[in-house]
Order: C-alpha cells, then sequence, then structure tokens
C-alpha cells in the first residue's frame, strides 16, 4: 500500500512538470496586476460624470478618491500574492498542493473587487474581471487540478452503469457554456450601469415605463430600484460573476467527472438550479413590486431556465456514483472530494467535438426532449404572464396571473430534462389555482378574463398529466421518471 502511495505521488508529480506554464502564465498575470494602477490611471486625477455622481448621491459611497485608492491596493496586493502563489504552484506539486487553491480563491476575489468598492472606473473593472477569470483558469482548469484521486483519475469508466450515453462530455456542456457565455455579456452591461459607468441601458420595449416615466426606461428602473438597492454590491454585476463561475467550472474536469468530481459537479448545479431560481424569482416580482419589465433582465432569466434541463443528467449521475460508493463502505467525504472508479459502465466512443454539427447537436441534447405537451404548457404560462395586456387585469388578478404563469414557464422547461419530467406534475397544481383565481381575487378584466382562467387551467392540468417520451435510460432513476 504504501509503494502504490509513493508510486502515485510520484506520478503526480511528474504530470505536473509537464504542464508547468499555466503557473508562469500566472505569474505574469500577477505582475500586471502590480503595475494596474499606475498603468490604467486608478490614481490620475477623477472627474465623475452626473451618472457616477448619481450612483454616489443614491448609494451614501465613500469619495471616489477613497474607492479608487482602494482599488489601487487591492490590485497590488492581489498581484504580489499571484506572483507568490504561481512559484509555489510551479515549484513542487507536492510541497504546495495548496497554492493553486489560494491562486484561486485570489481570482475569486478580482471578480469581486470592483463591486465591494463600487469603483468609478470603467478601466479597473474590466481589468479586474479579465485577470481574475484567468488567474483561476490557469490555477486550476488548465493544468491538473490538485486533491484528485489516482483511483479516479486512472480508473473507469466514462458512461455510468445503465446509461447510454455520458453526461459530463465536452459537447454536454456546450449549450451551458453558451447561454452563460451570453448572460454574462447582458449582467455585466447592468452591472457596469449600476457602477455608474454607462449614461444609459438598450430597453426596446418598456421605455419610459414605470414609476420613472419619462425619464428612465423599464430596465433603468428596475436596476437602480429599492429591491436592487437592497444588495450592498451592484446586483447586476453580481449576476455576471454567478456567469463566469458556472461558464468555468462548465470546463472543469473530464468527461467522467460524475465520478472524478462529485464536488463540481454539486457546485454547478448549485449555482444553476437553486441560484437560477433566486434570479427567476425576482424577475418575477418586477412588475408587482416595481411596476414594469426589463427587457435584459428577463433575457438573463430565460438562459438561466434554460440551462437547468442541461444541468441535471449530470447531478443524477454524480448522485447515483456517490449512493453507489456509499453502499461499497468507502468513505463519504473522500470520495466527494476526491473521487473514485465504479464498477460497470462504458467507456465513451461518441465523436465529440470531431463530429459533424448534426451529431454534436445530438449528443448536446442527450438527457433532453420537448413533448409538445410541455410546448404548449410553456406557452400557456407566457400567456397568463400578459394578461394585464390581453384582458385588463389588474390588481390581485393580474398579479397572481403573472406570478403563476412565470412558473408554469420554469417548471415546464425543467421537465424537458428525462430525469425531472415528473416535476411537470406540479404544474398541474397551478393549474387548479388558475381555475379557481377568477372566482377567488379581484381585478379581473372582464367575463372573458374569467372564462380564460378556467379553461387555461383546465388545459394545463390536461397537458402535464401526459409523461411524454424518454429516449434514454438512467439506472435505478428511471423508477423516479413517471
Amino acid at each position: 500500500m504504501r509503494e502504490h502511495a509513493g508510486a502515485h505521488a510520484d506520478m503526480m508529480v511528474a504530470d505536473h512538470r509537464k504542464l508547468l506554464w499555466p503557473h508562469y502564465m500566472n505569474l505574469m498575470l500577477g505582475l500586471w496586476l502590480i503595475t494596474s494602477p499606475f498603468t490604467l490611471g486608478y490614481l490620475s486625477e477623477f472627474v465623475p460624470d452626473a451618472n457616477q455622481l448619481r450612483v454616489l448621491g443614491e448609494r451614501g459611497l465613500p469619495s471616489f478618491e477613497w474607492r479608487n485608492l482602494a482599488m489601487t491596493w487591492s490590485d497590488i496586493a492581489s498581484g504580489v500574492l499571484v506572483v507568490i502563489f504561481s512559484a509555489l504552484s510551479a515549484d513542487s506539486y507536492r510541497r504546495f498542493p495548496w497554492a493553486q487553491w489560494a491562486n484561486a480563491f485570489v481570482g475569486f476575489w478580482l471578480l469581486f473587487a470592483p463591486l465591494v468598492f463600487w469603483t468609478p472606473l470603467p478601466e479597473a473593472y474590466a481589468n479586474d474581471t479579465l485577470v481574475g477569470a484567468l488567474v483561476i483558469a490557469f490555477a486550476v482548469l488548465v493544468p491538473m487540478m490538485p486533491g484528485m484521486s489516482m483511483e479516479g483519475m486512472m480508473g473507469k469508466p466514462d458512461i455510468p452503469p445503465g446509461w447510454a450515453y455520458t453526461p459530463a462530455s465536452w459537447v454536454q456542456r456546450m449549450p451551458i457554456a453558451i447561454l452563460a457565455l451570453i448572460g454574462f455579456f447582458i449582467a455585466r452591461v447592468l452591472g457596469a450601469y449600476q457602477l455608474g459607468h454607462l449614461d444609459g441601458v438598450w430597453e426596446p420595449f418598456f421605455a419610459g415605463s414605470g414609476e420613472m416615466q419619462g425619464v428612465m426606461n423599464g430596465t433603468e428602473t428596475i436596476i437602480t430600484s429599492d429591491v436592487s438597492k437592497a444588495w450592498p454590491i451592484p446586483d447586476g454585476a453580481l449576476g455576471a460573476i454567478v456567469y463566469m463561475l458556472e461558464l468555468a467550472m462548465t470546463w472543469m474536469g473530464g468527461k467522467d467527472r460524475w465520478r472524478t468530481m462529485p464536488w463540481m459537479v454539486l457546485g454547478i448545479t448549485v449555482l444553476i438550479v437553486p441560484l437560477g431560481v433566486v434570479s427567476i424569482y425576482f424577475i418575477i416580482i418586477q412588475p408587482i413590486v416595481i411596476g414594469t419589465w426589463c427587457t435584459l433582465c428577463l433575457i438573463a432569466a430565460l438562459l438561466m431556465t434554460i440551462m437547468i434541463p442541461y444541468q441535471l443528467d449530470e447531478f443524477v449521475a454524480m448522485g447515483q456514483f456517490l449512493l453507489w460508493a456509499r453502499r461499497k463502505g468507502k468513505p463519504f467525504w473522500r470520495t466527494f472530494w476526491m473521487g473514485d472508479a465504479m464498477e460497470g459502465g462504458s467507456d465513451d466512443t461518441s465523436k465529440g467535438l470531431l463530429g459533424t454539427p448534426r451529431e454534436m447537436f445530438r449528443e448536446a441534447n442527450r438527457g433532453n426532449s420537448v413533448p409538445w405537451m410541455l410546448l404548449a404548457s410553456v406557452a400557456i404560462g407566457i400567456s397568463f404572464m400578459l394578461t394585464r395586456l390581453t384582458f385588463g387585469n389588474s390588481g390581485d388578478m393580474a398579479n397572481s396571473d403573472h406570478l403563476v404563469g412565470s412558473l408554469v414557464v420554469v417548471f415546464a422547461i425543467m421537465a424537458f430534462s428525462e430525469v425531472a419530467r415528473s416535476v411537470r406534475f406540479i404544474n398541474v397544481l397551478f393549474g387548479a389555482w388558475l381555475m379557481a383565481a377568477p372566482w377567488l381575487l379581484d381585478g379581473a378584466g372582464s367575463a372573458l378574463s374569467t372564462w380564460n382562467g378556467v379553461i387555461g387551467g383546465a388545459l394545463l392540468i390536461a397537458l402535464s398529466l401526459p409523461r411524454g417520451p424518454i429516449k434514454d435510460s438512467y439506472a435505478g432513476w428511471d423508477r423516479y421518471i413517471v
């Protein structure tokens, strides 16, 4: 056993030495950070414009000079730490295995620093975002990730036992990566406006609406509302960090990461599902609490919702692996953090990124199917979100329709995932409420609106009962797909 452990350690060190360039890239990024405040003008004479004065006045923030100085010291200190941790990471994997994670933590701080200090400089915001993301990538994504067991790295399988495909192939992750990248760019725009870097935000549909009618469009009204100000940092820019982390974690590990990196699979699932539901909740309350809409926010929420079914199959595979390991008497936390091999399963023989576009599209959507019943449910949900406009509903009735319609859309899209197809039954309850709401709440625009609730609710119930086709098998999880 001791000889095996020694051979394991020697192999890890040898593999580490073959891939040292990411650590030297981080070392250079650290030097860049140290010099950034002086080359990008952090300490130059700063004259705020009217929009930045608005942000300062509304938030009661410290002076621009103080915030620029805080960003200066943050970048210098972060740069020094990146240089030190990069040197330690490159020196010896065996001596300093923690240094890579320490560098990733510094990169994580760089993503937050411009928000914590409410930097008035667009250059500082862009610099820390880009450098922070690169530091994380070069610390733990490109090189061999520390803390993985040799049994997990060298063992098998790629495809979980009882499955026909691996839920962690590169092509399987591509939809999440594309959606996260689009969401990141959207959230960056919202965050830049909240920081005072932009004079306005594009809003094609809800211009001059809401409580600031004639002054702000719907998007600007929402991202400067009391709901937004309840956050200590710009919530739009916080969303950009979440998308950035989703994008980074999407590319972590190989096509067997459901068993080699369970902690990471759980982490990205938490970012996509629970945090996604929270972001969708804030979209739901926009017309109810604030009285207007935000087009960019709606697009970002839709992107987050669509990510959910693409992630759930990998989460189920990870759960099955941990359950198997527990039954085999393996230590749970060691398996969770370091991974392991597994009996059964098979190798992945798909072409992956070398396949034709059609083959890649089919592989990317393994584990998902879109029955017409669920598409119709989505359409019903959207129609109820718009009853303020289509039927003239108001008050409690309009708010109820919007809330329930939004949730119907979310759960119908979640049910696109075959492992989560049973989630559609939640919409049966929403359908029953839509039928009852016109008789219980005030604000129905007309008798036609009342019958719309009754008929729409009944149709939603009928559409939520059929399961629809299931194209793949998921071992023991099949019994829960009803």
